[in-house]
């Protein structure tokens, strides 16, 4: 019981993953930082929803739709909305009108709601429409390029590209694969030299800020549902 996902990468340049998710017995859960917006689709008693959801800069406790099957396409670093800032997004979202099983409304337009097989073809329209686009220097810093500007320009293209700083992109990011790893059984010494955290104080403050979890809650798989696949079930 709780949250069942089902993680899946995508070979497109514009997607990082694609999720599935069913709620079961569960009312709330404990959100965790992430650095990419999506879209979120979901059905519950018959009905249907559509958000579009921002980079999450901290850990806390968010309500979940009991009885929900969702399906989230989370959109790669540096992609954004044409109609939304993404610094808008940070720490919250927008509930998209008009949502019907078969459609959505996003940006003025009509488009298909799409199944988890479906992303993709939907985020590919969203391009091809000048809906979802992209900032050509940091996704020319994102391909491991030096762009030709000063780093005061790539600082600022790259924050209101992704809302975030690059600080914090690798602080956040950080943490969350510190706490996949520490899921599937390493040991937390083990996570600290990888991953060059200073010591193990702090990995805990890094879990405590950005997943809501301790070492140990996430070995043992403790303290309730958590916005975070950990089974590991990611394929391409």
């Amino acid at each position: 019981m709780g949250l069942r996902f089902e993680t899946r990468g995508s070979d497109s340049p514009w997607v990082d993953t694609v999720w599935t998710c069913t709620s079961e017995q569960v009312t709330a859960m404990t959100s965790v930082a992430g650095v990419r917006w999506g879209l979120v689709f979901w059905e519950q008693a018959g009905r249907s929803y559509a958000s579009v959801t921002g980079p999450e800069t901290r850990t806390g406790t968010a309500p979940v739709p009991e009885g929900a099957t969702f399906t989230g396409i989370e959109f790669a670093v540096g992609t954004a909305l044409r109609a939304v800032p993404t610094t808008a997004l940070v720490d919250g979202g927008i509930e998209l009108p008009d949502t019907t099983r078969r459609t959505f409304r996003l940006d003025g337009t009509r488009w298909e709601t799409p199944g988890p097989d479906d992303a993709e073809a939907l985020v590919d329209s969203l391009v091809r429409a000048g809906t979802v686009v992209r900032d050509p220097i940091v996704a020319e810093l994102l391909r491991g390029h030096r762009p030709a500007v000063s780093e005061r320009t790539v600082e600022r293209r790259f924050r209101a590209a992704t809302g975030l700083t690059r600080g914090a992109v690798r602080q956040i990011e950080r943490a969350r694969t510190a706490a996949e790893l520490l899921a599937t059984g390493d040991p937390a010494a083990d996570v600290v030299a990888k991953l060059d955290y200073f010591d193990e104080p702090h990995l805990a403050r890094a879990l405590r800020s950005y997943v809501g979890r301790t070492v140990r809650q996430l070995r043992e798989g403790a303290d309730g549902a958590i916005a975070l696949d950990l089974d590991q079930r990611l394929t391409s």
